[in-house]
């Protein structure tokens, strides 16, 4: 009955900092994905929708990110709370080891393990999905048309506009030039004038532009309309109106351009898609070798007709070089040319082969990596647990100053070695287990070896005042070894001096 209360106790002091850890987490990681993203967003004038949308699938889909980091920091945290308050000095002393405290928090953390795959398995697809279609929709819409002042503005299809400066107070573009490209440069259309004004129509299917008091220029050698016409028309003007197609609505896209995209299959789509694409890589190895032999090896590829077993001693009895030399000079450049387009028809074909050999090899790989990462993020949930909770009962430091420093460390030893390893399995330098499981593997012996210090009551003091007095140490020692440097230095001149004058 104690036990099962100290248990309930644990696991409410872990539930709290876990939560808050992880929203804190997953909020550091949502930025730091806005910053990727922000260029594709800004002057698109983009609805609260469709924004509140983008963030809502893009928290979701950072939750892999997110997780593992807020495992490591609340563990740590946790057990540094523990041992800073001497409440796990308290229960060992009543008996109770440590790995009997750490079992309520592993039977907790193995359900988020097997949580997290299903939710990386199940609903990250769908997220992915969704997240892909989102982005390609706002990648395609098109921009709203704040025009920039002093440099020319091509977010207008077909349009180059120019403008010196702008009135505010009466919202006039001032020394406006525009250049018309929509019916091509041959027919280019060169508009200028003192000012405009730019709206937005109603459908938000156009742009209405009003040009006071300009000038326009129009191309006309393409128009055959008389024979005195001239080449091109001039036209004065104290007031205009240009209606330009453009359409500033934002449209969502179909889902199903992401249906076949490896990051919305789940484990089982997966493990068929990278067979499929190993048959088809086997295949064309197996093409390629049978056409590379029989063009090196097999006579009729060069145009002679198949010679039968029972011919053949005739056929062995024929001269290749005096059968050459009984050509002409004409059937010599003949064959010649027929063997070099044949063999240039040969490389072709091997070339295009081996490219949808790379790109089938890529594919194959990136599935395989999206696969392999449904398994890694429980496993990575697991090894960070058995960094933290260890790490935070040997240096007894909770809060957010320390465990913040180490958590955040030790992630970002995870990252690089993660993104090391999958840079290598994309580009296929690495097996793709080797690259994905990299990082995890590389902390896993991290994580036991804490585990076992920990057990073992090994304790690190961060007391400020040792770490002040070892610096102090360090430094008085360096001032000591550099002043004995400069006196030593001093007696080797003073004796090189003495020798000289002794010399003279």
């Amino acid at each position: 009955m104690h036990i099962k209360r100290l248990y309930l106790f644990l696991i409410k002091s872990y539930l709290g900092t876990f939560i808050a850890t992880f929203f804190i987490c997953l909020f550091i990681v949502l930025m730091q994905f806005l910053w990727k993203y922000v260029d594709d967003m800004v002057g698109k004038g983009l609805e609260l929708s469709v924004l509140a949308q983008f963030f809502y699938y893009a928290a979701l889909s950072l939750i892999p990110m997110a997780l593992p980091l807020s495992i490591l920091l609340s563990s740590l945290m946790t057990f540094g709370n523990f041992g800073e308050r001497l409440e796990l000095l308290a229960m060992k002393a009543a008996g109770i080891s440590l790995f009997r405290i750490m079992r309520p928090f592993v039977v907790f953390i193995i359900c988020v393990s097997i949580g997290a795959f299903f939710f990386s398995n199940n609903a990250m697809p769908v997220i992915q999905a969704k997240m892909y279609t989102l982005l390609r929709s706002i990648k395609d819409k098109q921009p709203d048309a704040e025009i920039p002042t002093g440099s020319f503005y091509n977010g207008v299809p077909g349009y180059s506009i120019y403008v010196s400066s702008k009135d505010e107070d009466r919202k006039l573009l001032k020394d406006v030039m525009i250049y018309d490209f929509s019916n091509g440069f041959e027919n280019a259309v060169v508009m200028a004038a003192d000012s405009a004004r730019l709206m937005v129509s109603a459908d938000k299917m156009n742009l209405v532009l009003d040009l006071f008091s300009g000038e326009s220029f129009e191309n006309l050698k393409n128009q055959r309309e008389a024979r005195n016409s001239v080449p091109y028309r001039r036209e004065s003007f104290s007031f205009k109106e240009v209606l330009i197609e453009f359409d500033s609505n934002f449209k969502m896209q179909d889902a199903a351009i992401a249906s076949n995209k490896y990051m919305s299959k789940n484990v089982q789509q997966l493990t068929a898609a990278v067979d499929s694409f190993n048959a088809v890589v086997d295949s064309l190895d197996k093409s390629n070798a049978a056409e590379y032999k029989g063009r090196i090896f097999n006579r009729t590829s060069y145009n002679f007709k198949p010679v039968s077993q029972d011919s053949l001693s005739d056929y062995k009895k024929y001269d290749v070089d005096s059968l050459w030399n009984s050509l002409s000079n004409d059937k010599k450049v003949s064959a010649l040319n027929s063997v070099i387009i044949d063999l240039n028809n040969s490389k072709n074909s091997m070339l295009i082969q081996q490219d949808i050999k790379v790109s089938t090899s890529k594919l194959m790989r990136r599935h395989d990596i999206e696969r392999h990462r449904k398994f890694t993020l429980s496993f990575a949930c697991l090894v960070f647990f058995f960094i933290g909770a260890p790490l935070g009962a040997i240096i007894r430091k909770g809060g957010l100053g320390m465990p913040v420093v180490i958590s955040v460390l030790l992630f970002v030893i995870y990252y690089v070695i993660d993104n090391m390893g999958y840079k290598m399995a994309r580009e296929g330098v690495w097996h793709v287990w080797n690259g994905i499981w990299l990082s995890t593997l590389v902390l896993f012996p991290f994580g036991v070896i804490l585990t076992y210090e920990a057990a073992t009551d090994r304790i690190v003091s961060f007391s400020d005042a040792k770490v002040v007095k070892w610096m102090k140490k360090l430094f008085s020692k360096s001032k000591y070894e550099e002043d004995s440097r400069t006196l030593e230095q001093i007696i080797e001149d003073s004796k090189a001096k003495g020798k000289m004058m002794s010399d003279d």
